[in-house]
């Protein structure tokens, strides 16, 4: 399904926080907010992402996921069958073991859906007319990643408790196609963070998918807590596996890792689009425009350019919005350059 635009600019999902916000969600936390205060700073820092993303040029936009914490933090408080347990280390840096975790005590239920719709809705609203959005949402297996499954539980593994999310994703994106959406993304991190089979991770991403006709990117994720990634930072052993995928693009980042497997189109080459991340969102250097240019450049060397579109490695939620909006703005950059240099040719 080749791109109707040479070498489209995207981002992954999130957006860095302004400064205002973070001392927002403090006084959400004091209860020093009511529920339309709640609200107004919710709505005023996705509009915000929705400005940074166009005023740098970007041509596919998310609504930044200002309304979620912590990436999935958000989506728990939606779901019925938990209780929140004490976090392993409180003390020191704060890292993978200091998030919050959950016990079962029921089958999971999330009576009103992720949520995802109503973000939806207000990034449609707001982005303005001809503006390309999409929709982004986390992956089944990774929703089960602050859950502990303990013997006797109503699910016997995390794999078993995934395929209940998977449903629950199918519905939302299901929803999210009669809304009018017309691009989904799922957020998966490396299956070798993960329990089970690769086979267990396809099958789950497949379900979670089945059924949905939008076009469909599957952004394959090495962690991005603090800028610190977690899991096997590769890509070539998910293959042949990765290819029964019912997906139209896969995202993947390169940027952090010096560019290594650039070159991996070659293992699904005509089979899915490729969406290459060539700004490194866990580096306080904003790469000059000329840099990610050259980096765009390796991977045309191996991929087409009707089948390319370029992004960050992964979020912006661990920068701060100043160099966010820097790295944004020399993607575009860099991204026309070589977009010139192949529609001279």
């Amino acid at each position: 399904m080749p791109y109707e635009k040479l070498l489209p600019t995207t981002v992954i999902g999130s957006h860095a926080m302004p400064g205002w916000f973070w001392t927002a969600m403090d006084a959400l936390k004091e209860g020093k907010y009511g529920p339309t205060d709640e609200r107004e700073v919710y709505d005023d820092a996705v509009r915000l992402a929705i400005w940074d993303q166009k005023e740098a040029g970007i041509d596919t936009i998310t609504d930044g996921e200002m309304r979620r914490w912590y990436f999935v933090q958000n989506f728990y408080g939606r779901m019925e069958g938990l209780i929140e347990r004490p976090v392993l280390r409180q003390a020191g840096l704060y890292a993978y073991d200091s998030v919050p975790r959950y016990n079962l005590v029921d089958r999971v239920s999330i009576p009103t859906g992720l949520g995802i719709v109503e973000e939806f809705q207000f990034l449609k609203a707001n982005a303005g007319d001809g503006q390309r959005i999409k929709a982004c949402c986390p992956g089944p297996l990774t929703l089960t990643m602050h859950i502990q499954v303990r013997e006797g539980d109503p699910y016997k593994d995390r794999v078993e408790l995934a395929w209940e999310f998977a449903e629950v994703i199918n519905r939302e994106l299901k929803a999210l196609e009669a809304e009018g959406c017309t691009e989904v993304q799922l957020d998966e991190p490396s299956f070798g963070i993960i329990p089970g089979k690769l086979e267990d991770w396809v099958a789950l991403l497949n379900r979670a998918l089945d059924g949905v006709s939008v076009r469909k990117n599957l952004h394959i994720c090495f962690g991005n807590l603090g800028s610190r990634p977690r899991g096997k930072r590769r890509y070539d052993w998910m293959f042949p596996a990765l290819l029964e995928m019912n997906v139209d693009c896969l995202s993947m980042e390169f940027a952090n890792r010096e560019m290594v497997e650039h070159d991996i189109y070659s293992r699904f080459e005509g089979q899915f689009d490729f969406m290459a991340g060539v700004v490194d969102i866990k580096s306080f250097w904003n790469e000059p425009a000329e840099e990610i240019a050259d980096r765009i450049r390796q991977v045309l060397l191996h991929c087409p350019p009707e089948r390319l579109s370029v992004s960050p490695d992964c979020g912006f939620f661990q920068l701060p919005r100043w160099l966010s909006c820097l790295k944004l703005q020399n993607l575009v950059a860099g991204t026309r350059i070589v977009r010139a240099e192949l529609e001279g040719k």
